[in-house]
Parts: structure tokens; C-alpha cells; sequence
């Protein structure tokens, strides 16, 4: 899991710098500048001023510079190129919806783009489709039915459509009763590319394919990834500002595993080396890193949602080994998002770390989200109070910052394309209130629910943000597989356990009692071992703060 962690952890050979944008700039773009000024008698400080337009930041660096040495950064002025906006549609563009392999066989997903609301499932042949998640009769919610011989059944009154929107059985139409045209759903293109399900959420205009993202690390031959889905409760550029700050690391998640100390948090390199109007791209390292002879990491974000960070190797042998971390976060609504995380590498592990289960790593991926969780909501909460954009909110580091600058500047530029944005210098808030659903409660609804995700016998029904279970287990097949045989093992091995320790009250002799004891201890340990674990799939985070 250092991969998770912190990519900068490797230090051996140095990677073939490869662009990561093609190398021509668009016509008349031009980089903000970073000039260096010494304000006498300062010492290491850092102070905010405010000059018109002409905002900006002058703040220590600690990269080469003395300590009356700081950095402005210059904020670009009101209609020049890096504040100019750009043509943008967030519409026209393909959402990471899923991993293929976690989409369910037999029961409806309900997934959001935004603040839209769409259901997908497999159809008798196992073909993915995806329509908006309300049904043509009375808007009820697809995704709270059912998977009929390959048919999408909407449980409220029965109709049921095909993988195409068409429907094609409604119960209640008399006999001979031709059906409604208009009974259709509205049916949005999906391409599943890399083990991933794309949505293209425009049903006006044709998709274009060449939007969709590639990513040659995970398409290489022998390259070894795992895969996790986490639903969040912040919005996707908190999240994806979360990813692409390495600064935070050793302090967040100290000791979290042996790649994150908080004595090792320190100014970084980061140098922006391409810019479009899709993204950036730049590499970044420690400063012990930034000579030709060492290894920089490689991040490139790119439009609308994707984040990566990559890293190449020369191992002992010379030969290349590739480390990829891929974020594919999707804005799901108003204070939510979901995010598809995807760490690999081409160096064939040791026999020990492939027995590792993969629901136990898992669960350290959680914990690792879960250390930022508290930060990261407050911090939504903050912006969505304060409605400024964050260049009255943020001080911005060049030695640890320079990412998440970039990425709110080009909000700047697409956020009026955006069904709400929070840029460096502009924001829109939300148009549409948030809504909060609630499921039913009581004991009936509750025994009657099948599906995890709609709760279960003694169980509440409102999703838990906190709680792993409606985080990470139900977009899980392997820790949900997982959570239900450690249940019934408890169980198993409880019951052995108390049998186990009657035999040993009727055993005769001293021998077999023993025995019998030595035997219902072992199996109570087993059957406390898989409450444990069961416990740690579906725990509730609570933040352990260590003072030093």
C-alpha cells in the first residue's frame, strides 16, 4: 500500500520523461509567473495582500531560499488568457460510472452524474445499459426494482422495459391494448473501456469517443493493479483537490504504513510542464528528487474528472518497472461524490503480499479515506457557506499547492459549462436544493429489503457516510462476499464452540475434558476472529489523534 500512500517513495534509476499532453500549446496561452521577492525584515513569514485585481500571495517557499526570501505568486488579470473562459459543456463529456466486474448480475444499480439521477443493469445477455432512474408512469425509481427474464421492472405498478428504454409489459393495459410510445426510458450511451463503465451524459449530441481516457500504464502486459469503488461524502473537486496534494500525506496519514511519517512532511518541487484547456500536467518530488540523477513523480489531470500519478523506474537490472495511481472521481450530487481509485505496478510482488487477502487491503484503502474524510467535509461545508471562490479562501503554497491552484484555475475557465463550480475566481452555486432521501423504516421494510444497499434485519435503513458498509462494501462484491461468510463462520464456530464446551461438562474422564475445553476455546477464538473482522468491513471511523 506505500503506492497508495505516497508514489515519491521510490528513489532507484531515474524515469524516461515522457509528455503527458501533446507538446503544442494552445495559441496565445501563456503560464502565470513566480517571481521571487525579499520583504526586509520579515523572517519566514507569510502575509495576504489585496491590490484590485491584482490579488496576491507572498509566501515562504523554503526551496533554495533564504529566510527573508519568499515567493509572490501572481494572480492573472481579468481577461487575459489564463482567466479567459473556454467552450464547455459539462454534458458532452464520458463519467466514470463503474468497474464492470462490481456491476450486479441480477438487481438494478442506482448511480448519479451531478444531480442526475440514472440506473444501470445487465440485460439477459449480460450487455451493461444505463437510462434515467425514473420510470415513465408515476417517476418512481427504477433502480428499486427488479431484473425480470433480463427486463428492467419498476416494483411500483409493474411495467418492464428492455436494454433499449422500450417497454414492453404493462400489467394494468386491458386486453389487446396497444402500448404507449411515450412509455420509454431515456437511455444515455455507455462505452466500457479499461474495466471501467463510461457514461456520456449528452442525449442530444453523438458521443465522441476520442474523450474517452486511456491509460497506457493499465493497458500494458503483466502490469498488476487492484481496484477499489468508495463513495464519499464531499464534492468531487474537494476530492480530487485531496488527490492531488502529496504535501498532506506524511501528516494525514502518519504511519498509516511505513511510506507516510509526519517528520518526513517538507517543501516539494512541482513544476507545471504542459497546460490545455482539458487539464495540466507536471511532475513533482521531493527536493532531493528534483536533480537530473533522481526520480520525479508524473501527474496529469484531465477534463472532466480523472486524476493520475505515475512513475518510471530503472530497476537493478536496468530495465523499466511502472507505477501507476489512478483516481477516476465522478461528481455524484451535491456534496457527494464517487471515486474509482486504481494502484499498479510491473513488479511482480513476493509470494507473501500475493496471499494478502484482498478484502483486508481493502479496508486499509478505507482507513486511508477515512483519515481525510473530516477535513475534507468541513471543508465542503465552508465553501458552501462562505460562496466565495477559493482565492479568498485559500492560501496557496508554491511548495506544496501548485496542483490544486491549477485545478481551480480551470474551473475559471469551464465552470460556466458546469451545473455549479467553485473556481480560483469564480464560482456558481448549485440551482437545484439538495435533497436528502430517506429510506422506510420499521421492521417489515426492513425484512423486506434484499438488497445490502437498502438495508437488512436490525440494520438502519439511512446510509451512514461513516460507516465502511455504505462506503466501500456494497460497490464491493469481494468484501461483501467476504462480510457474509465471516458472519456465518461466527456463527458456525460459535455454535461448535458452546457444543464443544457441553461435551467437555459430560466428558467422564480427565482426558477428554481437556479436549473438549482445549477445543471450545479454539473455535470461540475462531468465532471472535470473524466477528472482528466483520466488524472492521462495517466499522464506523472515529479519528485517534497522537500527540508528539
Amino acid at each position: 500500500m506505500a503506492l497508495l500512500l505516497n508514489l515519491a517513495c521510490f528513489s532507484v534509476g531515474s524515469p524516461q520523461q515522457t509528455f503527458l499532453f501533446p507538446k503544442k500549446n494552445p495559441a496565445g496561452s501563456r503560464r502565470g509567473s513566480i517571481k521571487p521577492a525579499v520583504l526586509p525584515g520579515e523572517n519566514r513569514s507569510r502575509r495576504r495582500e489585496d491590490r484590485g485585481n491584482n490579488r496576491f500571495f507572498a509566501v515562504a517557499d523554503g526551496i533554495g531560499a533564504s529566510t527573508e526570501e519568499v515567493y509572490k505568486v501572481e494572480v492573472p488579470e481579468e481577461g487575459s488568457e489564463e482567466r479567459k473562459e473556454v467552450d464547455y459543456n459539462w454534458k458532452e463529456e464520458w463519467y466514470p460510472l463503474y468497474l464492470t466486474n462490481q456491476i450486479p448480475d441480477d438487481a438494478p444499480l442506482a448511480l448519479t452524474v451531478f444531480d442526475h439521477q440514472l440506473v444501470i443493469h445487465k440485460d439477459g445477455e449480460g450487455t451493461v445499459h444505463c437510462h434515467e432512474d425514473r420510470c415513465p408512469h408515476r417517476l418512481a425509481k427504477l433502480s428499486e426494482g427488479q431484473i425480470i427474464d433480463g427486463r428492467l421492472e419498476c416494483l411500483y405498478h409493474g411495467w418492464q422495459f428492455q436494454g433499449d428504454g422500450r417497454c414492453v409489459r404493462i400489467p394494468q393495459l386491458p386486453e389487446g391494448a396497444k402500448i404507449p410510445q411515450s412509455a420509454c426510458l431515456k437511455k444515455y450511451e455507455i462505452e466500457d473501456s479499461q474495466g471501467v463503465i463510461w457514461v456520456w451524459m449528452s442525449v442530444d449530441t453523438s458521443p465522441d469517443k476520442s474523450k474517452i481516457p486511456f491509460f497506457k500504464y493499465f493497458d500494458r502486459p503483466g502490469f498488476r493493479e487492484i481496484s477499489t469503488i468508495h463513495e464519499l461524502p464531499y464534492d468531487h473537486s474537494i476530492l480530487l483537490e485531496n488527490l492531488m496534494d502529496p504535501a498532506h500525506i506524511p501528516i494525514s496519514h502518519d504511519r498509516t504504513d511505513n511510506s507516510a511519517k509526519r517528520e518526513d512532511a517538507q517543501a516539494l518541487v512541482m513544476n507545471v510542464l504542459e497546460k490545455t484547456n482539458r487539464g495540466f500536467a507536471g511532475e513533482w518530488g521531493r527536493v532531493k528528487d528534483s536533480s537530473p540523477s533522481s526520480s520525479m513523480n508524473y501527474l496529469k489531470f484531465e477534463a472532466p474528472c480523472t486524476l493520475q500519478n505515475n512513475k518510471e523506474i530503472l530497476d537493478k537490472n536496468g530495465e523499466s518497472q511502472y507505477f501507476s495511481a489512478l483516481f477516476l472521481c465522478r461528481p455524484a450530487g451535491q456534496g457527494k461524490s464517487m471515486i474509482i481509485a486504481r494502484f499498479g505496478n510491473s513488479i511482480k510482488p513476493p509470494l507473501l503480499r500475493r496471499a494478502f487477502p484482498k478484502w483486508l487491503i481493502h479496508q486499509i484503502g478505507c482507513k486511508v479515506f477515512e483519515q481525510d474524510m473530516g477535513f475534507l467535509s468541513s471543508q465542503n461545508e465552508v465553501l458552501m457557506k462562505e460562496k466565495l471562490p477559493t482565492k479568498d479562501l485559500y492560501l496557496n503554497l508554491k511548495s506544496s499547492d501548485t496542483w490544486v491552484a491549477e485545478y481551480r484555475k480551470w474551473m475559471d475557465k469551464v465552470g460556466h459549462g458546469m451545473p455549479y463550480h467553485f473556481g480560483h475566481s469564480t464560482i456558481s452555486m448549485p440551482s437545484i436544493s439538495l435533497v436528502n432521501e430517506q429510506a422506510p423504516a420499521g421492521l417489515i421494510a426492513s425484512l423486506s429489503a434484499s438488497m445490502p444497499s437498502k438495508g437488512g434485519f436490525l440494520t438502519d435503513h439511512t446510509p451512514n457516510p461513516a460507516n465502511r458498509y455504505f462506503r466501500h462494501v456494497v460497490h464491493c462484491k469481494e468484501c461483501s462476499r467476504s462480510l457474509k461468510d465471516f458472519k456465518k463462520w461466527k456463527k458456525v464456530l460459535l455454535v461448535l464452540s458452546v457444543a464443544s464446551f457441553a461435551a467437555a461438562i459430560l466428558a467422564v474422564t480427565k482426558q477428554w475434558k481437556v479436549m473438549a475445553l482445549v477445543g471450545a476455546a479454539v473455535l470461540f477464538a475462531g468465532s471472535y476472529a470473524c466477528s472482528s473482522a466483520a466488524s472492521l468491513i462495517t466499522t464506523n471511523f472515529i479519528r485517534v489523534h497522537r500527540r508528539s
